[in-house]
């Protein structure tokens, strides 16, 4: 019955959006060409960068380096002008005029700039949006404080994002797994310009945040493209679909006009720390700074240059412009202390080129076409786990290829390519629409180097083409919005539709990249007629490159499935004090079926200065195709020895043999209760919150699989495994305030307050401590710290600016590879695990120092530190490490200190 109702509503609100889409086409508007000049009232300097924008509509422009802005208008509009830092100005256009100069006064206010994310309402504000909304300066933060990737730039900016370095977690070591609320990557909604970014095809599947998931790649979008991150800290699935439910990152691109870019340099200091000297009973790798691997001692490693450049231009005389962006990445690995059997503990080496374009070009006085996308490629190269000599009992080393054993290398050339392109129209009767296709593709190539198969024995390549996997997603999008001043005191009502392809493929490596070799060299595919390779005492050879088999034939997947969207969004402002919105939102997806999601908001001011919001919502994500059909044979390491392993696709009748059905989407409750306060140059949000997750997807762990006939010892799965729910609170406090002429002070406090809590494991009739046992649901609970707080203090006087970023992380545990070496059967044999298999990673507090000086106008040199006092996480001792280093990469990573320079310019 609720189906039905569900298909009867959706049919119905069909052909009712329908009829009110074919009446907004109906009439052409007369309208004209407006432009002038914003300056500061007491400076009279140009304002770069304020938004010009006709109240109730998308139209808008934003002012370029000579302070002017063009846009297209009729007489009887509003033009609403604004700019973080100055009081707001409106004014209307009158038939007998066409140029309007404006000089903005200097206000307090901090959060006035107009947002696209959570409200389809054009006229919404950072402080009067009903849900909290943090908004970044990209530019202003990345050439600051050195940090060249989004993930690390948003990590230290953002209270509640959580990103960090991965090492030996295989591909989440080429790309970070990020966060919101201490959710799973796959659970924030990714958006470009409003529109929705592809995900990565990394199915993370080791011991790392977000295992089981798969994310957006953020640090595929060069920073320097970007004007402004909006991140909406609310759950939006109602509004913008899958993926929603602990929020939405839209990143804004750049679209002013000038030239600018920069050069940055810098390096991570090899020391490692006070507390690290003591005795572990181990033999220690990469201690004092002392490289073992290549027996040269270092003070300094893991060098970074970055290369960024950025062109905006107009293009014809009624606002048109095209931004491109250009950048170069280059940073060397780290090598930190692990022990015998992770020789190789660090974090990635990196080489990429990004290139980004944004674009919009007005056809008519009333439709414009934009067009942005771009290209990103990197070479990551990671160290996998050690493999020690055949003389000391490894046969996973061929002697006569690495007699002392070895250390593979698993790199990866990914690839990203995404293109969007549109119409936007203003009709007569108010109505805007925006018609839009978007077009993403994720490419992960891996390629295993410095290695072996040790079946081949001495005829085995030391590299191997080890295949991998892509995503594609193409998103068509018809959006209609219209903005009533005459309704209350104000209605907004915005509808459409989104109709989504997506296809997930595997592709196979060379033979020797996976095949097991007889003594003969010959391929093993008839284990009935053929025998595995064997050492010189009778011990059989394992097959596969070593620290990555490669996908075979048989792990080939080629997949893929549509979705359809249809949304109703609207927003009405019953008084100046109090507001209303709320959105319905049903999709059909083709492969799991369909689901309807509300949300309501509010927002009421109680006086000019307090005004309190909150929101109900209910969410959804969808499994994703990596989830389903994610498959692969691999070489799990367990206390330094290798063990076969097989994650089964959840469509195989493995999965099915083992009681786990097919993939469901996950399905969410979010509340957010706050308020928000601005007086003078003091402003405060705080915003409390429930996140309740039902049938969460979970990477299981290990089932005994040896009497399965399948060649390996163990088998894991994807299954809708846990319930969680996420309590918090968000705090977000400024202050700026002007010391003398030409002299300022800006100091900033945020902090997330976090805790998951998993309310029900379904493990059915399979034992709860395999199927999700403590060590995965640490990882879960260690999406995010309990905390995170940051504080930030700016100052300027004339040509010089200092910036220092104090940040606490709180304690973190995790339980270690003890889990996995000896998994717990019975709740008595996980009590007496549990006090020896704790890992505490304790509270810790990094400090970020910058100095800049502006030579001219046009140049700035930036030097500076992250993390100045060399904290690391809290070591473990017990070489049981899930990573193999001296501590796991929570909080602020494994690198320690990092010092760099900056020489930017800007024409």
């Amino acid at each position: 019955m609720k189906r039905l109702l569900q298909i009867t509503m959706s049919r119905i609100r069909i052909v009712l959006l329908s009829i009110l889409g074919l009446s907004s086409f109906l009439a052409a508007s007369q309208s004209k060409t407006i432009s002038g000049k914003i300056v500061d009232s007491e400076s009279g300097e140009v304002i770069i960068g304020a938004t010009v924008v006709i109240q109730g509509t998308t139209t808008g422009d934003v002012t370029g380096v000579d302070g002017i802005y063009t846009l297209n208008a009729k007489a009887g509009d509003r033009i609403e002008v604004s700019y973080v830092g100055y009081e707001r100005q409106v004014f209307e256009v009158l038939a007998s005029q066409s140029t309007y100069d404006l000089s903005l006064a200097p206000s307090a206010e901090q959060l006035s700039e107009i947002v696209v994310v959570g409200s389809r309402n054009q006229n919404r504000t950072v402080i009067d949006s009903p849900v909290p909304i943090d908004v970044i300066d990209v530019a202003d933060v990345a050439a600051t404080n050195g940090k060249v990737e989004i993930n690390q730039i948003l990590q230290y900016a953002a209270p509640s994002f959580n990103a960090t370095k991965q090492s030996g977690s295989d591909g989440a070591d080429h790309i970070d797994p990020a966060s919101l609320r201490g959710l799973g990557p796959d659970q924030t909604l990714v958006l470009i310009n409003g529109k929705r970014r592809h995900q990565s095809s990394l199915v993370n599947v080791f011991g790392t945040r977000g295992r089981g998931n798969s994310g957006t790649d953020l640090n595929a979008i060069p920073a320097s493209a970007i004007k402004r991150i909006e991140i909406l800290r609310d759950g939006a699935s109602a509004q913008y679909g899958s993926d929603a439910i602990a929020g939405v990152i839209n990143i804004v691109l750049r679209n002013d006009e000038g030239v600018s870019g920069g050069v940055t340099y810098g390096a991570y200091s090899t020391a490692i720390g006070e507390g690290w000297e003591e005795e572990t009973g181990e033999t220690l790798f990469n201690v004092e700074g002392k490289n073992r691997l290549d027996g040269k001692n270092k003070s300094f490693d893991g060098n970074t240059y970055k290369m960024d450049f950025n062109y905006g231009l107009p293009i014809g005389e009624k606002g048109g412009f095209a931004n491109i962006t250009t950048e170069f990445l280059s940073k060397d690995r780290t090598l930190r202390p692990g022990f015998s059997w992770r020789k190789g503990y660090g974090t990635a080496a990196v080489d990429g080129f990004n290139f980004m374009i944004n674009s919009e070009v007005p056809i008519s006085e009333q439709t414009s076409f934009y067009a942005f996308g771009g290209r990103s490629f990197r070479h990551t190269d990671a160290h996998a786990f050690s493999r020690d000599s055949f003389a000391n009992g490894d046969n996973r080393s061929v002697p006569s290829l690495h007699p002392n054993g070895f250390t593979p290398h698993i790199t990866s050339d990914i690839n990203d390519v995404s293109a969007s392109a549109g119409f936007r129209h203003t009709m007569d009767n108010g109505w805007n629409v925006d018609f839009s296709n978007t077009y993403g593709k994720n490419n992960f190539h891996y390629y295993i180097v410095e290695t072996n198969n040790a079946s081949l024995k001495a005829a085995s390549p030391t590299d191997f083409d080890a295949g991998g996997h892509n995503l594609s997603q193409n998103v068509t999008n018809l959006d209609f919005n219209k903005f009533y001043k005459d309704i209350a005191a104000g209605f907004n009502l915005a509808y459409g539709m989104e109709y989504r392809t997506e296809r997930f493929t595997i592709f196979a490596g060379e033979e020797g990249s996976y095949a097991l070799y007889d003594n003969n060299g010959v391929a093993i595919r008839n284990p009935a007629d053929q025998s595995p390779a064997t050492d010189t005492n009778g011990d059989d050879l394992p097959g596969g490159s070593q620290g990555f088999p490669g996908y075979s034939p048989d792990n080939v997947v080629d997949r893929g499935r549509t979705n359809l969207g249809l949304y109703l969004d609207s927003e009405i402002n019953l008084s100046d004090d109090f507001l209303i919105g709320g959105a319905l939102r049903f999709e059909k997806y083709s492969d799991f079926g369909e689901t309807f999601n509300f949300k309501l908001a509010s927002r009421y001011s109680i006086n000019e200065s307090l005004s309190l919001r909150g929101s109900v919502s209910s969410g959804f994500r969808a499994p994703s195709l990596a989830q389903i059909h994610y498959n692969l044979i691999f070489n799990n390491i367990v206390a330094g020895a290798s063990v076969p392993s097989l994650l089964s696709a959840n469509t195989s009748t493995v999965t099915k043999a083992f009681g786990i059905g097919p993939l469901q989407e996950e399905t969410a409750i979010n509340t957010s209760i706050g308020f928000t306060y601005n007086s003078g140059g003091f402003n405060m949000t705080v915003d409390a919150y429930s996140i309740s997750v039902d049938d969460r997807i979970v990477l299981t762990d290990n089932f005994d699989a040896s009497g399965l006939g399948l060649g390996v010892d163990a088998a894991q799965f994807f299954a809708n495994g846990v319930d969680t729910n996420t309590k918090g609170v968000d705090i977000v406090v400024g202050y700026k305030y002007e010391l003398a002429s030409n002299s300022n002070l800006d100091v900033s406090v945020s902090g997330n307050f976090n805790k998951l809590k998993i309310d029900k494991i379904k493990n059915g009739n399979l034992n709860e401590f395999t199927f999700f046992g403590p060590f995965s649901q640490a990882y879960l609970k260690a999406a995010a710290p309990d905390h995170k707080l940051g504080a930030r203090v700016s100052y300027t006087l004339n040509k010089f600016s200092a910036n220092l970023f104090v940040t606490q992380f709180s304690e973190v545990i995790l339980q270690d590879f003890q889990w996995v070496d000896s998994p717990a059967t019975t709740q008595a044999e996980a009590d007496a695990l549990f006090p020896v298999a704790t890992d505490v990673y304790e509270a810790a507090t990094t400090v970020d120092l910058s100095l800049s000086y502006s030579f001219t106008d046009s140049f700035r040199f930036t030097l500076g530190g992250n993390n100045i006092f060399n904290t690391y996480p809290t070591p473990q001792f017990d070489a049981w490490t899930d990573q193999g280093g001296l501590s796991d990469s929570v909080q602020m990573g494994s690198d320690g200190a990092y010092f760099f320079g900056r020489i930017g310019f800007n024409f």
